[in-house]
């Protein structure tokens, strides 16, 4: 035998007297304890013993100040090292340490404790294992009386001090009642005008009962759930009672209603349960008074309690927080807003929130009332939205209209009829705003996109950029163009996609995508193969900005005359006649009849003096769907390049005739040598206009407007957008050239400051081209004059007025001082003109700057002027 074994022994016998007399209980000791001390229990800890014996010396340091007691420790520490006897130093001095470290047992146990002692014998023909300890406790005398548990114990204090609790069975049923949203008999809701917002109990204690302050809290628990229960209810009676709720309310009320009646299928099942136990409660009680008197412990351990009630009830209680979230948030929003507020939750860190809204958005089919309109939307052009519940809406003063579709159209597609070849429409439809509702207004204003229904998970970009168009070009297929294939098309585009739904977001999109090419490739081909649309740009560039050369000379040439004339003697269809004229004797006759019907000649208002070339324009007239991309103002500002152009036009004719009239004027004035160096300055400053007017001309036409012709052109060969971005590549086009012709300025309020600095250049050219005129007759006149005294002198008699020779010098000189201060006005107009550009913020503009005065003439002619006054 070691001298472990044999320690073990004697401390069992000293422990233990009854092992002494009683081998099998001593051998079971001895096994025990032997199990005990060859466990692992704490190998897990660093066997430092230096270290464990600095702590006990710590903590003796604590209790003793003085030493002593450490000094005795450390002293022990060093005899049991060098004992051989145990072989687990670490794990003796660790457990003592443990001990002492441990809060202290009192001496005496309490008698309320439960008793170590084992329970009497159930049956004398088995014998139970009982371990050695309780063998070692069965020797000592029986208690003389069973022990009671705690609750026995603090009901009966409670008992003796007059104030019994109120029995747990009827708490119980008021604590269903709370679940219910009503009212028990010793717990209630709280009546007033915050009921239904925050939670308020009473409780009814009388002088004789008494709830503890636990079971309160626990009935609060409860009762939150009930009072979550009166909101959810509440709310749902209350939609059911209102007119005109929306789609996506309705589901959301009939979800939440499924779910109370689930919510309903578990009070039942913990009503019959309280009914069970009790039953067997009222059973046991009766037989208590004939038996024991001991309680049932299968009824405590099954029957139903307020704890176990809180726990059946602390899913709902989840549940219920949520749809009292929905709820209020169903107050306050409808529609796309909440079906986003319940998508936000999707988002949530707890997976119960994350499964509840995910089941609330797909399998309760609050979201399909959206996904059904959205489909309606995308795939049929049409907008069904009685509960305006979508992320778009209608215009109330526009809902009634649709695209207006001229019935001229019956003659033909595409072409206005007319009894005149170049009549236009009727002189009912002169003004381009009238009253008629434009296919680019209902385009862009009779749906309104209502950002705050888009849902999150639809997106901002797919549902502005993407379905927004699709539904746009669908309807505008389907009621401006009255495209035959329209059933065609909405049929390939409902072959694209399926049921939309809240779990197939991905797929959604790729249906849109689809969907998007389709309608915006079959709105491209409507405008471009039926309605010719660029027939038509392609007209108002030859036309209205005088592409086609020959038909604006022709023009020119025939309404001339017509146009010196004062306004309020020109008539509309004189015009129009010559305007036809001018067609036939150009190449525009061989442009599609379509085109030349739309073309018409007019005069704007005029006032007072004005003449035909201040008030004339062509006007070109476009009905629906055409008005859609060349809309009433986009049509304005062609009409203002038309004025400007036909300005230039009209300018660089007259130079022409004026540079014809003073190189011949040489030879004709052959008799007045001394005016010959004044002609050669009048041919200089006719050039220097001609120079102008021409480098203007060929900026507006070749620097301006073809470079914006082929840019256009190139989005419409790619063919890629849809009708906006066909719209906003025209306004681009139109812009640009409104902006570089017209040389529009960048400061607000200023904008027209230099194209005004040129009009008044052309206002001098054609007051120099008038003072030239008139000082050619007097030159002739002069001529003539001396013609005459030269026949005199020859014998040949011709009349002379002599007193019309005494005032010719004074009349020349008057002429020739007009006409150099013409010149003089227009040199330093220019040089204005020129600084401006300089500066100009436009590129192109600048470059103007450059071509004006390619050889830096204005620059040494400003500084030639500048010498004399230094």
């Amino acid at each position: 035998m070691s001298a472990s074994s044999s320690s073990l022994e004697s401390l069992i016998h000293s422990l233990i007297p009854q092992s002494r007399n009683d081998q099998v209980v001593f051998n079971d000791l001895v096994a025990h304890c032997s199990d005990v001390l060859s466990s692992h229990i704490g190998q897990s800890r660093e066997r430092d013993i230096g270290h464990l014996a600095d702590l006990v010396k710590r903590r003796l340091v604590q209790s003793r100040p003085d030493g002593v007691s450490s000094v005795q420790f450390a002293n022990l520490l060093s005899r049991l090292l060098e004992q051989p006897v145990l072989s687990r130093k670490y794990d003796s001095i660790l457990f003592l340490h443990s001990l002492a470290s441990s809060t202290r047992t009192p001496l005496f146990t309490p008698s309320f404790l439960p008793s170590l002692a084992p329970s009497p014998p159930i049956s004398s023909k088995h014998t139970p294992v009982v371990s050695p300890i309780d063998a070692a406790s069965a020797a000592q005398p029986p208690p003389q009386k069973k022990l009671k548990s705690k609750a026995e114990l603090l009901r009966e204090v409670r008992a003796r001090s007059g104030y019994p609790q109120i029995p747990e069975l009827a708490l119980l049923r008021d604590a269903l009642y709370l679940l219910q949203g009503i009212s028990g008999k010793h717990v209630r809701f709280a009546t007033g005008k915050d009921r239904g917002t925050e939670m308020s109990l009473l409780f009814s204690e009388d002088s004789g009962y008494h709830i503890s302050t636990p079971t309160k809290q626990l009935i609060y628990k409860l009762s939150e759930v009930g009072h979550l229960y009166i909101r959810v209810d509440h709310f749902i009676r209350e939609r059911e009672a209102r007119p005109g709720i929306g789609m996506i309310e309705q589901s959301l009320c009939h979800h939440l209603q499924s779910q109370l009646t689930e919510y309903y299928r578990l009070i039942a099942i913990l009503e019959s349960q309280l009914n069970i136990s009790n039953a067997h409660d009222q059973n046991t009680q009766s037989s208590q008074t004939t038996m024991s008197m001991e309680p049932d412990i299968r009824t405590e351990e099954s029957g139903l309690t307020l704890r176990r009630l809180d726990v059946w009830v602390n899913e709902w209680r989840l549940r219920m927080r949520m749809m009292s979230v929905c709820v209020e948030a169903a107050k306050d929003t409808h529609g796309g807003a909440l079906v986003n507020l319940i998508h936000s939750y999707t988002e949530n860190g707890d997976p119960f929130v994350r499964k509840f809204t995910d089941q609330l958005l797909e399998e309760a089919s609050v979201s399909k009332p959206f996904f059904e309109t959205l489909q309606r939307w995308l795939f049929s052009g049409e907008l069904y939205d009685p509960y305006l519940e979508f992320f778009v809406s209608v215009d109330p003063e526009l809902a009634h209209l649709q695209y207006v579709y001229p019935s001229s159209l019956s003659t033909g597609a595409g072409i206005m009829a007319g009894d005149s070849g170049f009549s236009g429409l009727s002189a009912d439809h002169d003004d381009l705003t009238g009253e008629r509702e434009s296919g680019l207004r209902l385009w862009q204003a009779k749906y309104k996109f209502r950002q705050e229904m888009l849902p999150a998970f639809v997106g901002e970009g797919f549902g502005n950029k993407e379905s927004w168009p699709i539904r746009k070009s669908l309807n505008f297929i389907r009621y401006s163009c009255h495209d035959t294939d329209w059933f065609a098309t909405r049929e390939k585009m409902s072959n694209t996609h399926g049921t939309l739904q809240y779990s197939d977001i991905f797929g959604l999109e790729r249906s849109i995508d689809t969907a998007y090419r389709i309608a915006s490739q079959r709105l491209f081909d409507i405008f471009f193969d039926k309605f010719r649309l660029l027939d038509h740009l392609r007209a108002l560039k030859n036309y209205l900005l005088l592409g086609h050369g020959d038909f604006a000379e022709q023009l020119m040439e025939t309404i001339g005359p017509s146009l010196s004339k004062p306004a309020n003697s020109l008539y509309r269809h004189n015009l129009t006649a010559t305007l036809e004229t001018a067609i036939r004797s150009s190449n525009a006759q061989k442009d599609p009849p379509d085109v030349l019907r739309r073309l018409d000649a007019r005069m704007l208002e005029y006032n007072q003096g004005e003449i035909g070339w201040d008030v004339f324009t062509l006007e070109y007239k476009v009905d629906a769907p055409l008005d859609t991309v060349l809309d009433p103002d986009s049509m304005v500002k062609y009409l203002k390049l038309f004025n400007h152009l036909w300005k230039m036009k009209r300018i660089e004719g007259t130079m022409t005739k004026a540079w014809v009239r003073t190189a011949s004027a040489t030879k004709a004035f052959v008799r007045l040598p001394e005016l010959e160096p004044e002609w050669h300055k009048i041919r200089l400053i006719t050039a220097e206009m001609i120079h102008f007017i021409r480098q203007m001309g060929a900026y507006c036409y070749l620097e301006v407007i073809e470079c914006s012709w082929k840019a256009v052109m190139d989005f419409v060969n790619e063919k890629e957008g849809d009708l906006d971005a066909l719209i906003s590549a025209h306004r681009v086009y139109l812009d640009r050239m409104v902006k570089k012709i017209l040389l529009i300025g960048p400061k607000a309020g200023r904008e027209e400051t230099l194209l005004n600095q040129v009009r008044e250049a052309f206002s001098l050219i054609l007051g120099f081209y008038d003072a030239t005129e008139h000082f050619y007759n007097l030159c002739m006149t002069e001529s003539s004059r001396r013609d005459g005294e030269r026949d005199q002198t020859r014998g040949i008699y011709t009349a002379v007025d002599k007193q019309m020779g005494q005032q010719q010098p004074e009349a020349l000189l008057n002429g020739l001082r007009q006409c150099k201060e013409y010149g003089t006005s227009f040199s330093e107009k220019v040089q204005v003109i020129l600084h401006a550009l300089q500066t100009h913020v436009d590129l192109d503009c600048r470059f103007l700057g450059i071509r004006l005065s390619f050889s830096e003439f204005y620059r040494a002619k400003k500084d030639s002027q500048a010498q004399p006054k230094s």
